[in-house]
């Protein structure tokens, strides 16, 4: 049965007031908000497709989820260059394997389809992978996937080599304007769809229009305690959609990566799968490999199962974190292929060489998010969305490793086309909107910051139960409701809201899904995982 969505009481329309008559504006033909792998895509196709391109950047163009991505890009490449045994329907086995049974198999197949290609549009913008002696992609594995068929670039840099190219790219293409340290605060739309966006930039607000909107503002990773996001994730473009009226769907799965380096006092780094994927060990403070006796694929079981059995590990022996074990490879071999772990790991003192690493699972990757069309378009007229952001039915109820990278190329060049398709508007639109109250002066934006992510870690976390999580709910309704109902003019204070709504919107929907599934785990359900989906929900105390 479908449920839909829409803003409530606790949900404003708008974060802040204007009159887009008395304010600057840019036009353009399409706007992209957010310069990640999906983003960048979509602008540089729009602007291939002839369209005039503003791409809104929050922080720079080398900062986003994407630049973080260590493990790679999934891909079955042509036959002289595959793993053996390997196809595109193993890959798509795999991918519905993982996602529990929730995934959309038109979508899945239609988008792993696309993977070669998608390769290619990367190497045509500068993009190079590792390779082996004879030429041939070095291809690694990672968990959930029965062959080699991750690429992956600078070693462990996969991301960041994706992100230097297609920056590189957009800097160079005369049909794309960026602006950088640009926050989007809300979308303008009417009836007729959305219009644009209401933004800060300089400490200026100004108004951006166009035919089309493209939104890739990446995931929500920061709005738990554990986390492997960076800064800027704080939920920012799911806010935007849901506050617009779109419909959004699988909130609940919020994919935990299973090895953090855990270190007290430290920032949480993603140790990537691929370590796993080229032979290390994960074992508990006695040297035991428990996931062997917990999944035939052991350590490169599917995301989900590693996390779950970590948690359990580490509940059972009443320690803070495991181990992840990489001393019997060879140390030249580690070195090279993951010289960003390598160089995280030494600055504390760890020569993963040697030494065991500790690993604790953290918050990583939204699997829900705004519903899209095989194009990227999502339930309102003139808004697109692709990458994070996105629900595409690629991931299900958990993402297999190393399929993100590949959706945000897939679906970042086909919303580009489609924007850059889109009618031009002939008139620019006006709105007017009111402002909400002032926020009072003595609310602290840090302390409910730091309140909401210790919440949604501990009740919102990888283990969840109807109790915690009807309390999660109670308190997030409270805070929405009260401390964060009224006007901000500060980027913390924007991020704060988004974040409280994407927490709300996500422990709603877990509540609301009574059976484990994925990468949402019930403490609470004694019977098997339920193949049913409640697709999209009506929160009803909104």
């Amino acid at each position: 049965m479908e449920h839909l969505v829409s803003p409530g009481p606790a949900c404003p329309g708008h974060l802040i007031g204007c009159d887009t008559r008395r304010l600057p504006r840019w036009h353009h033909d399409v706007i992209v908000i957010g310069a990640g792998v999906a983003g960048a895509c979509a602008a540089l196709s729009a602007a291939e497709a002839g369209a005039d391109v503003l791409l809104l950047v929050k922080d720079s163009l080398d900062e986003s989820n994407t630049a973080y991505a260590q493990g790679g890009i999934a891909s079955v490449l042509g036959d002289s260059l595959r793993d053996p045994g390997d196809s595109l329907q193993q890959h798509v086995c795999d991918t519905l394997e993982a996602g529990a049974g929730l995934c959309d198999p038109d979508a899945v197949r239609d988008i792993l389809t696309g993977a070669p290609a998608a390769i290619d549009l990367l190497m045509t913008h500068g993009c190079r992978f590792d390779c082996k002696q004879d030429g041939h992609p070095a291809l690694t594995r990672e968990g959930g996937h029965r062959h080699r068929r991750v690429l992956h670039g600078h070693g462990d840099g996969t991301g960041r080599a994706i992100i230097a190219a297609l920056s590189a790219a957009l800097r160079a293409h005369p049909g794309i304007t960026i602006l950088e340290q640009a926050f989007v605060i809300d979308l303008l739309g009417d009836d007729d769809g959305i219009h644009g966006a209401l933004l800060q930039h300089d400490g200026q607000t100004m108004v951006a229009t166009a035919a089309a909107t493209v939104l890739a503002t990446g995931g929500c990773g920061r709005v738990w305690r554990e986390t492997t996001n960076p800064r800027g994730a704080t939920g920012d473009g799911l806010a935007l959609a849901y506050r617009a009226g779109a419909r959004v769907t699988d909130l609940e799965f919020m994919q935990f990566h299973p090895t953090t380096l855990y270190v007290a006092g430290r920032a949480r780094l993603l140790i990537t799968e691929a370590m796993r994927g080229e032979g290390a060990h994960l074992v508990n403070n006695a040297g035991e490999r428990f996931l062997l006796a917990i999944h035939p694929d052991g350590e490169l079981a599917p995301r989900d199962i590693v996390s779950t059995a970590i948690i359990r590990e580490i509940q059972r022996q009443d320690f803070p974190h495991v181990w992840l074990d990489a001393s019997h490879l060879d140390p030249g071999f580690l070195a090279s292929r993951f010289p960003t772990i390598d160089q995280a790991c030494r600055s504390i003192g760890i020569d993963f060489s040697q030494d065991w690493i500790p690993v604790h699972p953290s918050a990583h990757y939204h699997c829900g998010g705004v519903q899209v069309d095989s194009h990227g378009q999502t339930s309102l007229p003139r808004l697109l969305a692709c990458g994070e952001v996105a629900a595409s039915g690629l991931h299900g109820a958990n993402r297999l490793a190393s399929n993100s990278l590949l959706e945000g190329v897939v679906l970042g060049q086909r919303a580009g086309l489609t924007a850059a398709g889109l009618r031009p508007v002939t008139q620019l639109c006006h709105f007017r909107r009111p402002d909400p109250p002032p926020i009072p002066e003595s609310l602290d934006v840090s302390d409910l910051t730091a309140a909401l992510r210790a919440l949604m870690w501990q009740a919102v976390g990888i283990e969840r139960d109807g109790i915690h999580l009807a309390r999660a709910c109670r308190s997030l309704d409270f805070w929405l409701r009260h401390q964060a109902r009224d006007r901000f003019d500060h980027r913390g204070g924007w991020e704060l809201h988004n974040a409280l709504l994407v927490g709300r919107l996500v422990a709603h929907a877990a509540h609301h899904r009574p059976h484990s599934c994925g990468t949402h785990l019930r403490r609470d359900s004694d019977g098997p995982a339920q193949d049913w989906h409640l697709g999209w929900f009506r929160d009803q105390n909104g």
